[in-house]
């Protein structure tokens, strides 16, 4: 797939604040200073398109972004991290709302830093898509950190922790924002579901 352009559209409280059309949409959640917002630039080959920050929690409401005018990133706030248990509380509510309810939705990116051994706040919040039988892939950030032997090791142990009770294990990506790592995989990965949902309005 080829970006050929991405701008961002809204910032929404809520999910029924969110465009009000039926293109597709790929939204990317992770932990606190994941690489999310590096991520989502390296994908549109757009710098500044999603704001990057060393602060922790900064993302707070739900960003779209539209893509070659067709379909939409949607970068959520992360989990795991507030100033305050009621921003934490208010956060949990918004992406739950989206997650569940957003038909438009086609595919929820989890991403992981990759450096790091599975933990507990991600697994439970994977488990819990999979109870809710929401679609979406592993995405391995920070791979530039590593070996490439390391990363593939470690996104394998990950990956194979969810067998103990995960019968058939969702895809995963290795990326990079650095490096740009996995962008080819990801766009076509997106380009894939595009093609097999109904065109845009």
């Amino acid at each position: 797939m080829i970006i050929k352009n991405s701008e961002f559209v809204v910032s929404a409280p809520t999910v029924e604040r969110c465009p009000q059309d039926d293109k597709p949409e790929y939204a990317f959640i992770g932990r606190s200073n994941v690489g999310k917002s590096s991520l989502i630039n390296m994908l549109c080959n757009h710098k500044g398109l999603a704001k990057t920050s060393a602060t922790p929690g900064k993302t707070l409401l739900i960003n779209h972004f539209i893509v070659n005018g067709e379909w939409y990133i949607v970068d959520l706030p992360g989990y795991g991290y507030a100033r305050s248990k009621t921003t934490q509380s208010k956060l949990q509510i918004m992406n739950t709302g989206y997650i569940l309810k957003r038909q438009q939705l086609c595919c929820l990116f989890v991403l992981i830093d990759i450096r790091h051994e599975q933990k507990k706040i991600d697994r439970q919040f994977v488990d819990w898509l999979g109870e809710n039988g929401v679609p979406f892939a592993i995405v391995f950030t920070k791979a530039d950190k590593l070996t490439a032997s390391r990363a593939k090791t470690n996104a394998l142990q990950w990956m194979k922790t969810l067998k103990d009770t995960w019968e058939t294990l969702p895809p995963y990506f290795i990326t990079s924002s650095e490096s740009k790592a996995g962008r080819e995989e990801l766009l076509n990965y997106i380009e894939e579901i595009n093609n097999s949902v109904s065109s845009p309005q």
